[in-house]
């Protein structure tokens, strides 16, 4: 059931890629893909290229995959592992979330940060 779901996203982020990011699988492992974002225009990332990593687990969508960031990045929510501190990806998923919307998420992530919002 996790690859034909898997499979299904690949395809349906090639029909409709995301704006300023890209994902796929990593060689011919479709349980381990490669995403990269540019840094949001009006962000504090502004003009960086950020890989994350994405592992999907056996049990993909009923299990949130596991998502780091392997460029080194200063953020709130990504601590110096690459690690994402978000709800979606821990108690919050629901197999209704794709990877599509969770780079949508990472976008967004990037381009609010937590410390951003939080100013005056």
């Amino acid at each position: 059931m996790a690859s034909k779901r898997i499979n299904k996203e690949l395809k349906d982020l090639q029909k409709d890629p995301p704006a300023s990011c890209s994902a796929g699988p990593v060689a011919d492992d479709m349980f381990h893909w490669q995403a990269t974002i540019m840094g949001p225009a009006d962000s504090p990332f502004a003009g960086g290229v950020f890989l994350v990593s994405i592992h999907f687990p056996p049990d993909y969508p009923f299990k949130p995959p596991k998502v780091s960031f392997r460029t080194k990045v200063f953020h709130p929510n990504i601590n110096s592992n690459g690690s994402i501190c978000l709800d979606i990806l821990k108690e919050q998923w629901s197999p209704a979330l794709t990877i599509s919307k969770n780079v949508h998420f990472f976008i967004t992530l990037i381009k609010y940060p937590v410390w951003k919002l939080a100013l005056p």
